[in-house]
């Protein structure tokens, strides 16, 4: 029971990929599923041309409205985006996005020394705030072509998740479309192979990094409803949080950073119980009331 409990979050995610990544006839027929799913989002990064997926990236369903012509704003995924993050933060990246699974599997493979972060993490970790405010907003709405349509600049040019689970599944399944590669697809190739690699030497890598998704949910973390906070009346600031993290976040001194995906592995950590969930009274006052 002990070690089921220790793997709870990774059978969650594998749960919600399957579930999310279930049409089963897409990868059998190399085709795309059209069905009504497509019109409702899900939480995490799920790219709407993977032949398993039964909804919606947020992310590509924000880019499709922004590169409309008819459309420039959408409530529906807007709203969705601000009901997510309000609920959960980036507790979505931990639990139930499919690309962070696949990072989190990579970073089991054993190497010779595993980095806590990248050389200039300080500066790099605002980098999918550039990303985001760029290549998700900015030009898909200024940069258009003859007819007044944008692109999916994040989808079409960035996205690993795109890559591995929509890309190379329909060119594997598709001969005409392995004989009509071009640079884009080496390009976002290279992307993935880079991540690949970096998610077995560092934590995460896309997460901490470059993802669009987890930026805006990460702003949500200190006011959303799921949400860390310490009982300072247990806390002896030993570290022992920041050690178990593997994004290395100092969780005594900010237990809602914007970079944390709610694994929990620095509740399991504290040897005192100081870290719990905001809505939890600290023991001495529940033992009063």
């Amino acid at each position: 029971m002990g070690k089921l409990k220790n793997h709870i979050r990774t059978l969650v995610q594998l749960a919600f990929t399957a579930l999310t990544n279930g049409y089963a006839a897409g990868f059998a027929r190399g085709n795309i599923y059209k069905g009504a799913g497509k019109f409702v989002c899900v939480p995490g990064l799920n790219c709407y041309s993977c032949p398993g997926a039964l909804g919606s990236c947020p992310i590509g369903s924000l880019q499709a409205v922004i590169t409309s012509r008819a459309h420039k704003f959408s409530f529906y995924v807007v709203g969705f985006l601000l009901l997510f993050g309000a609920l959960f933060g980036r507790l979505v990246c931990g639990w139930l996005c499919p690309f962070g699974l696949v990072q989190d599997l990579l970073h089991k493979i054993p190497f010779v020394k595993k980095l806590r972060r990248l050389p200039g993490d300080r500066w790099l970790k605002y980098l999918k705030y550039a990303i985001l405010l760029g290549f998700v907003i900015i030009l898909p709405l200024t940069v258009l072509d003859i007819v007044g349509q944008g692109q999916p600049w994040f989808c079409k040019y960035i996205c690993p998740s795109g890559t591995l689970f929509a890309g190379i599944p329909l060119i594997a399944a598709n001969p005409p479309l392995r004989a009509a590669l071009g640079w884009l697809f080496t390009w976002k190739a290279a992307i993935l192979i880079v991540l690949v690699l970096l998610s077995i030497v560092v934590y995460r890598p896309f997460c901490r990094y470059l993802c669009p998704l987890g930026a805006i949910y990460g702003l949500f973390n200190p006011v959303a409803l799921y949400r860390f906070r310490i009982d300072e009346e247990k806390c002896t600031k030993c570290g022992a949080c920041q050690k178990a993290c593997k994004l290395d976040i100092a969780v005594y001194r900010t237990p809602n950073s914007p970079e944390c995906i709610r694994c929990g592995d620095c509740k399991r950590a504290c040897p005192h119980g100081a870290v719990c969930n905001a809505g939890a009274k600290p023991a001495s006052k529940a033992v009063k009331s």
